[in-house]
């Protein structure tokens, strides 16, 4: 691991999955279906011009150079320059810079674009770390042209509030006294729902900023779902990923929060049923797409 990118790059590129291939293709297996949903949202035709707002490690924004055809064009912007980066590289790898150009740039200023010169603005779980999302939803309308497409993605976060019920989507009653130690560490409290950007919204609250920004036509999709299953594939590597940048690995959080003992207890615990896959899957996706 590169331990000079920053908090995204490292994020995006290594902590998410801990670095295992097996597990990166897990997090795919769910992220694919999403990305295709934005862009199919979009309505996006050959020849226009796409921007991907916090395109990350550059799913959506690779995803879209098909769409947009040999004549369109896609423009990767991030907040971080080490995922800009990454991405130029791919697309050199790949065969597509050509088609592409890159800017650093946060969401509530895409000041180097030109305002009226892009045909549809995507972004995927982008807004949860934006604490005035108002300003992000002028930024977008103002940079699309007149009859330009805004498709978004974005958690609802607060939907299924933490609980010391569950560890990972793991039934964590037996041990749930260990488990408010660890949500304490992380510092996961209820006033986060107030205060916290990755948890103080809802859909309609997405639909309110679209609205008030001047979008028309505005669509807003909630889709929640409780299943079986897990989000990773097994203890060792719950331990070696981490939920979003904010957060610690499993294993960084368990040891700063419990003593060795106590470590032990919940391992005892949530082991078996994270090597079985005896979990719950809980989600709630917002899916807004709107028209200037």
């Amino acid at each position: 691991m590169d331990d000079d990118l920053d908090k995204w790059a490292s994020w995006l590129l290594h902590r998410r999955d801990g670095d295992d291939p097996e597990q990166r293709e897990k997090a795919l297996e769910h992220l694919r279906p999403i990305r295709d949903r934005v862009l199919d949202h979009a309505g996006i035709q050959t020849g226009e011009h796409l921007l991907d707002v916090g395109s990350g490690d550059g799913l959506i924004a690779f995803g879209a150079l098909d769409r947009v055809g040999p004549e369109g064009a896609v423009i990767v912007s991030d907040v971080s320059a080490d995922l800009v980066e990454h991405s130029r590289s791919l697309a050199d790898k790949l065969g597509g810079g050509s088609r592409m150009s890159f800017v650093v740039a946060n969401a509530e200023d895409l000041g180097p674009i030109e305002g009226g010169s892009i045909d549809v603005v995507t972004t995927r779980s982008v807004l949860i770390y934006v604490a005035d999302k108002g300003k992000a939803f002028r930024e977008f309308h103002r940079v699309l042209r007149t009859g330009g497409r805004v498709s978004i993605f974005e958690p609802i976060n607060n939907y299924f509030p933490d609980t010391t019920d569950e560890f990972w989507g793991f039934d964590s009653k037996a041990v749930s006294d260990l488990v408010a130690k660890v949500w304490a560490y992380e510092g996961w409290e209820e006033s986060a729902y107030d205060t916290d950007p990755m948890m103080n919204f809802t859909e309609k609250d997405l639909m309110a900023h679209a609205e008030a920004t001047g979008f028309s036509e505005v669509h807003v999709e909630l889709l929640v779902d409780v299943e079986p299953g897990t989000w990773v594939l097994d203890w060792e590597r719950l331990l070696n990923t981490s939920p979003n940048p904010n957060a610690h690995t499993a294993g960084e959080a368990i040891r700063g929060a419990l003593t060795e003992d106590e470590a032990a207890r919940l391992e005892r615990h949530i082991r078996p049923l994270a090597d079985e896959g005896h979990g719950i899957l809980r989600s709630a996706f917002a899916y807004l797409w709107a028209v200037k």
